[in-house]
């Protein structure tokens, strides 16, 4: 596929290091000469220094056969209107464009072949409010994932010593919730991926990855750990798009404290929320979070455009006594280094707005598509297409489906039926099917087993 990817920041680099790995003719555009020279300096791409959205700029780049256009750069008009180039000039087939500013994504209007022609609307700051608020909702869980419209959920979990599964074979679980069907999807011990069987046994400190429905969550997630208590008091460090869209959501079912050092912001904020206790100072002020409680705290949850700040004041609040600490972090050196040690969630804006991006790119009727694990594992929601002799999975039960290794798949939803996933559990046309990918390099396997034969009309 021939893309063009406007913008060499944190989401456009990113996005250029997943897709150059799976044979995609990328070329990347942006203003910045040092930023390109890094990228082509590490991955096997094109690059062109420019205006994104200059119509000379954009044919140099090939927009006149490109297959899609991912306008990415720090500006929402030079993204809308580098779409806009692309169809009237170039009638660019596909065109994905991150808009942040809440005013214009709010008119639905605005977004049309008769007014700005974006095919896909990526908002970061909304996919990222919605990625904690479900952490959230789960206490105790390092990742939770819709799929289907939130009918099932990918949840990964710490496996903690005294859990009633931890130590005994997966087998067990059947014994233990006998009404209750779930598929434990992967299990990362010590860094590398187990293969989850039936005599599979869960260890302290493993990562569980299973696949239920969502009612049942929370009844699966005490068997690999005990039960926190659901959170009720939340402090919110950073008084920016994230900080505020999150305090909005959760102000009405939880005790929402919000701090930000900018006076004209937080006198703003306080009027535009209902609710939250907006504080003018330093979230790394130690007086200043023994002063609002913060040992009786449940989540403290860092998401200022700073990356060094997240992680100081996060393991700070951890210090004097917050129950769990969350830090948005840009940087992905730091990700896997700060998650490691006393912070208990390091969120990845580019991890988590990458898959709404692929989901439009893989090949295949794709649904959704999830980063896991810092983006070494993948889970995807395929839509199975055909007829038994027009498609490799319609038709054919589980077991007769040639995945590729280290592939599972973890549920089926049909229509509104949730079914979990058994070797001799036969797949229908239209079912969207969700599998776990431990090993990325076998994405484009696992996207021709769901392209249909030209035998099917």
């Amino acid at each position: 596929m021939k893309i063009i990817i406007l913008g060499a920041g944190q989401v456009g680099s990113s996005v250029a290091a997943s897709l150059a790995h799976e044979a995609n003719d990328i070329t990347v555009i942006d203003t910045d000469p040092k930023r390109l020279q890094e990228l082509q300096d590490r991955l096997d791409l094109r690059t062109i220094h420019g205006h994104a959205s200059q119509p000379n700029i954009l044919e140099q780049a090939g927009a006149e056969d490109a297959d899609m256009i991912i306008a990415v750069t720090s500006s929402d008009e030079i993204n809308m209107v580098a779409c806009q180039i692309a169809y009237t000039l170039f009638n660019t087939p596909t065109k994905i464009a991150r808009v942040r500013a809440v005013d214009y994504l709010k008119h639905t209007k605005l977004f049309s072949t008769s007014a700005v022609p974006v095919d896909v609307l990526i908002s970061p700051e909304q996919l990222i409010t919605e990625y904690i608020l479900r952490l959230i909702e789960h206490p105790g869980a390092l990742q939770v994932l819709d799929f289907a419209g939130g009918k099932v959920q990918l949840v990964g979990v710490r496996a903690y010593y005294g859990g009633p599964l931890v130590g005994h074979e997966l087998r067990a679980l059947r014994q233990h919730m006998p009404n209750v069907d779930m598929r434990v999807a992967a299990i990362f011990r010590r860094g590398r991926a187990v293969t989850p069987q039936g005599n599979t046994r869960i260890e302290v400190d493993d990562e569980v990855f299973f696949v239920a429905a969502k009612q049942n969550i929370r009844a699966v997630m005490s068997e690999l750990r005990r039960l926190d208590k659901p959170y009720k008091r939340v402090i919110i460090a950073g008084g920016g798009n994230i900080g505020v869209r999150l305090a909005r959501t959760l102000e009405s079912d939880y005790q929402v404290k919000l701090i930000d050092h900018n006076a004209g912001r937080t006198d703003q904020i306080s009027k535009d929320l209902e609710r939250t206790v907006v504080l003018l100072g330093d979230a790394a002020d130690r007086d200043l979070l023994l002063e609002e409680n913060i040992e009786h705290t449940d989540v403290f949850c860092a998401v200022t455009n700073d990356d060094e700040a997240n992680i100081l004041s996060s393991m700070l609040a951890k210090r004097l006594g917050a129950r769990k600490v969350m830090a948005l972090i840009n940087r992905s050196s730091y990700v896997e280094l700060v998650e490691s040690g006393i912070i208990d969630i390091a969120i990845s804006p580019q991890q988590v707005t990458i898959g709404s991006l692929l989901a439009h790119i893989r090949r295949g009727d794709v649904a959704a598509v999830h980063s896991l694990r810092r983006g070494a594992a993948e889970a995807i929601e395929a839509v199975a297409h055909g007829d038994k002799s027009s498609s490799k999975v319609v038709g054919r039960a589980i077991q007769d489906i040639a995945l590729p290794p280290g592939t599972n798949v973890g549920a089926i939803v049909r229509g509104e039926d949730v079914i979990i996933a058994h070797h001799d559990t036969v797949v229908q046309q239209g079912d969207h099917i969700i599998l776990f990918l431990v090993d990325k390099k076998r994405i484009a396997d696992v996207e021709r087993l769901f392209q249909v034969g030209a035998t099917f009309l």
